[in-house]
């Protein structure tokens, strides 16, 4: 078994933006995985504004995230049968929110979203007929619909090119400031990170703070 993370202690700060910065392979996606409880930790313990998710089991861990997390990759993950509408509400089925016959509150948030992203009128669209940038920006909307107290984006902007990545970085800082999300970006990209009020180096299994306010 190899060790990937070791001495790693972070506390970020309700509503706050961190980047961690580090090459591929350094152990970036695998400590998402830890805050979120995707992965169980070996030794050690994550909490989420006081409640200790390595407590938690299986289930008790996935619907937690299921309310609480909102997740952005590399390479969208939107489910190519669905479409862009259908991409974006997903979460709120998982949660029961959403509903066929009435006009719920959380379905007003998500056409909101799709304004705010620049989608609106593209609810019937299925993902193939989407740019890269179009596609991470309605991977943007699923993330937030649900209200989440977290967004964890996995190199978001690793599979667009550096304009559009650009563009995915500022809308991304705007949503989650706006609403007052705390999030964390991982990414191999200073650029990137530059959009954070603090940045970490994952070094060696270990993250050292390169900026912002110790």
């Amino acid at each position: 078994m190899r060790q990937v993370l070791e001495s790693t202690a972070i506390e970020v700060a309700k509503g706050e933006f961190i980047a961690i910065l580090g090459k591929s392979g350094s152990g970036k996606t695998t400590l998402l995985n830890l805050i979120s409880g995707i992965d169980e930790v070996d030794c050690g313990d994550v909490y989420f504004e006081g409640i200790h998710l390595t407590k938690m089991n299986d289930t008790e861990r996935t619907l937690f995230r299921r309310r609480n997390i909102g997740f952005i990759f590399q390479f969208f993950n939107l489910i190519p049968t669905l479409t862009v509408w259908e991409n974006v509400i997903l979460p709120l089925e998982l949660l029961g929110l959403h509903s066929e016959k009435a006009d719920t509150p959380a379905d007003r948030r998500a056409r909101q979203l799709l304004v705010e992203v620049d989608l609106a009128g593209r609810e019937k669209t299925y993902p193939d007929r989407l740019s890269g940038g179009e596609q991470q920006r309605v991977a943007i909307a699923r993330a937030l619909v649900h209200d989440p107290a977290l967004v964890l984006a996995d190199e978001p902007t690793g599979n667009l090119d550096d304009e559009t990545g650009v563009h995915i970085l500022q809308l991304l800082d705007r949503l989650t400031r706006q609403a007052g999300k705390t999030l964390i970006l991982v990414t191999h990209s200073p650029e990137a990170a530059a959009f954070a009020d603090r940045v970490f180096q994952l070094q060696a299994g270990r993250l050292v703070q390169v900026s912002g306010a110790k």
